[in-house]
């Protein structure tokens, strides 16, 4: 067959194959357009899964009368005009490929009233035939009706699943944006019955509401609010307490100046910054949104916009990890006014003994289990207040339970404060703060190791020496394909040092930094905070457990201990008037 130029209409069908997934591509495209034309209300209409009918309809500017079929045409759009725009592109769509794309596989209805003009119109296209413009009865902004998807492609038809399935993926999506416009109205509808309707939402208030309606009550409940803005990168959203964690990452939304996208390095950085406050295997929850500067973010980085590029990686990662974990800081009783939920708990830990070697890190335990007695002393030396005025977040102690738990009461009720798991995380946050206050240690192994690696991984160490050094790593090029490890970070020395590397090289090829050294450290002295803590059975006095709340009080991430198993719960009184059955 000789090189011939394809047909436009065969061009934007090849085209809808990567714009045009399924129905759920099309809502998206079509309600990211109503979002670029400043729409405050938007309304999504499906019929049989989408296959049937999409129509959107929103208030935005609206298209005039003149570029209606232009705007059918590939490649036409008013949102950029050269290198430049698309090189700091800020709308949610710039490529001019949705509209024909998709009236390449469908019958499409495109009605539309301009701001101020005194008459609608709309064109028709089917099979990539473009109808004149004609006069039409609509309100100012825009119609886009899809009726039968893929009518002329039964091959892409087949792969469609259920109705039910389809629609599913339309109400994910729709609910994606809804998260990243909180301020703009959206109406769902599937035959004919309203599955979504949130009003706009402009007030702090409203958007937690939102948050609840799509994200489900219990997240509402056990989220903080995060608002920090650091060299030009501003952050925003809702991070979900330690306590409320999922099995699988599914509740997880990132938005990038405004478009949804999934992103490792972002991903990354929140995960590192939950790093020693969830449970083993568990996933954090979140809705972020990151606001930049466009040019510093290549939005052109997937064929779905999917996914974003940054230009400074490692910069972006270390805003956001910076600011999650300083929220995740206030994780304390009395931090943010948040009472973790009640939970059961029967977890005793055993007398394991370990051998700690000499200096700072060790001082710290030791003053830490000996600082109760000191604390106790002090504070037998007067009577604990008990106004309500000055009452702490974890009040005062009354008695310890089974050797395990100390019960305390406070305003709200009654307190119950696993004391082993609390005094673990305030153990590790001493030695932490120790062990950042000193300078980094290297020591050199006795034998240095060989590693054989990749040439490009060879290429990369040499590129990167300076940030393997500010890791403890001295790491030299001993042949093309062949490292040799001569130094370590000393707190590491027993560690596996080809491992180590291996990890530190796979984590800068990926994302230009490196948090293993880091992460190694933290697991290092957490095994040595939790088994140089109170453990069970030991009998505490009065005094000693309230030295152990005020420190808990005064601990950052104190609400979970080193495991991400929480440290304390609360029975309010209204509880405790429920299970007697008090005033009824």
């Amino acid at each position: 067959m000789p090189i011939q130029q394809l047909p436009s209409h065969l061009v934007n069908q090849i085209a809808a194959g990567e714009v045009v997934e399924r129905p759920a591509s099309v809502v998206k495209e079509l309600v990211e357009n109503s979002l670029d034309a400043g729409a405050q209300s938007v309304q999504i209409d499906i019929v049989a899964g989408g296959q049937k009918l999409i129509r959107i309809r929103d208030d935005g500017k609206g298209i005039s009368k003149d570029e209606l079929a232009l705007a059918l045409s590939r490649h036409a759009t008013s949102k950029i005009s050269s290198l430049d725009d698309l090189e700091a592109v800020a709308s949610l769509g710039f490529r001019g490929e949705a509209l024909p794309s998709i009236a390449s596989v469908a019958r499409l209805t495109l009605a539309s009233r301009e701001a101020g003009a005194d008459s609608a119109w709309q064109v028709e296209a089917d099979g990539g035939n473009i109808a004149a413009p004609a006069p039409a009865a609509h309100p100012g902004g825009t119609t886009v009706e899809a009726h039968d998807l893929f009518y002329n492609t039964p091959a892409r038809r087949r792969f469609l699943r259920t109705e039910r399935t389809e629609f599913g993926h339309i109400e994910k999506w729709v609910r994606r944006l809804a998260l990243s416009r909180p301020e703009i109205a959206f109406t769902l509808t599937h035959n004919q019955r309203t599955s979504l309707n949130l009003p706009a939402a402009r007030t702090h208030e409203a958007q937690r509401q939102r948050i609840a309606r799509i994200c489900g009550e219990s997240f509402a409940e056990q989220c903080v609010y995060l608002e920090r803005e650091t060299e030009g990168i501003a952050l925003a959203g809702w991070i979900g307490l330690p306590t409320f964690n999922r099995s699988q990452p599914d509740l997880q939304y990132w938005f990038v100046n405004g478009r949804s996208v999934t992103d490792k390095t972002l991903a990354h950085a929140v995960r590192h910054a939950y790093r020693d406050v969830l449970f083993h295997g568990r996933f954090p929850a979140y809705v972020l949104n990151l606001t930049m500067d466009p040019s510093a973010v290549d939005a052109n980085a997937h064929p779905a916009k999917h996914e974003v590029r940054f230009r400074d990686g490692r910069r972006v990662h270390g805003v956001v990890s910076q600011a999650v974990d300083a929220a995740l800081k206030e994780t304390r009783p009395g931090g943010h006014g948040v009472t973790p939920i009640p939970m059961t708990r029967s977890s005793v830990f055993g007398q394991g003994t370990m051998s700690l070697p000499s200096g700072p890190r060790t001082s710290a335990v030791r003053e830490t289990l000996a600082g109760y007695q000191t604390m106790a002393a002090g504070a037998a030396m007067h009577e604990e207040p008990r106004t309500d005025d000055d009452v702490p977040p974890l009040g005062f102690a009354v008695a310890q339970l089974a050797g395990v738990y100390i019960l305390a009461e406070n305003r709200d009720g009654l307190v119950v404060v696993d004391m082993h798991a609390a005094h673990e995380r305030i153990v590790y946050e001493k030695l932490k703060r120790g062990y950042d206050d000193r300078d980094l240690v290297r020591q050199p192994l006795l034998v240095p190791e060989t590693i054989a690696v990749a040439e490009s991984e060879a290429d990369l160490v040499e590129q990167s020496g300076a940030v393997l050094a500010e890791l403890g790593l001295v790491v030299d090029r001993s042949g093309p394909a062949s490292l040799t490890v001569r130094e370590v970070p000393a707190l590491l020395h027993n560690a596996d040092a080809e491992s180590l590397l291996r990890d530190v090289l796979a984590d800068l090829s990926e994302s230009g930094q490196s948090n293993r050294v880091a992460d190694a450290s933290d697991d290092y002295l957490a095994t040595m905070a939790c088994h140089h803590s109170v453990r069970a059975n030991r009998q505490l006095s009065l005094a000693e457990m309230n030295a152990l709340l005020r420190e808990m009080e005064n601990t950052e991430r104190a609400d979970q201990c080193n495991h991400g198993r929480p440290t304390w719960t609360t029975i309010t009184m209204a509880e405790l008037d429920r299970l007697f059955l008090r005033g009824r």
